[in-house]
């Protein structure tokens, strides 16, 4: 049960970091001035899948309580480096990121890092 509570912690993280992306890209660059700055940031509060990504950061939270009940931190953190794996899939997938053998080498070295970790 406690790998459910991780898997919840890594999905929703992943949700919110991705939704907050796709969502953002549509109100374009954060203005330099203060108060245009203010007025953007506000308006960025105001939209609906927005409010859900940083929605899900509260429930992954959640999860992670939860996690942290059954499990010893040394042990479930690691797998926390989930996040980058799919982060990096989804950017390429759904963002259309440039993929780079430099970044898969990197997103491999965590899952080596990970498997080693949870040993």
């Amino acid at each position: 049960m406690e790998y459910l509570y991780i898997a919840g912690t890594i999905l929703f993280t992943v949700y919110g970091q991705i939704i907050i992306k796709i969502r953002i890209g549509d109100y374009g660059q954060l203005p330099p001035e203060f108060l245009p700055k203010i007025s953007f940031l506000l308006k960025l509060l105001g939209d609906p899948l927005i409010l859900s990504g940083l929605f899900s950061a509260f429930v992954a939270s959640v999860f992670w309580m939860a996690a942290m009940t059954k499990m010893r931190l040394g042990i479930a953190y690691p797998f926390i480096g989930l996040n980058f794996v799919l982060v990096f899939l989804l950017s390429i997938f759904l963002l259309k990121e440039p993929f780079s053998v430099y970044r898969l080498i990197g997103v491999l070295m965590i899952v080596a890092g990970i498997f080693v970790a949870s040993r």
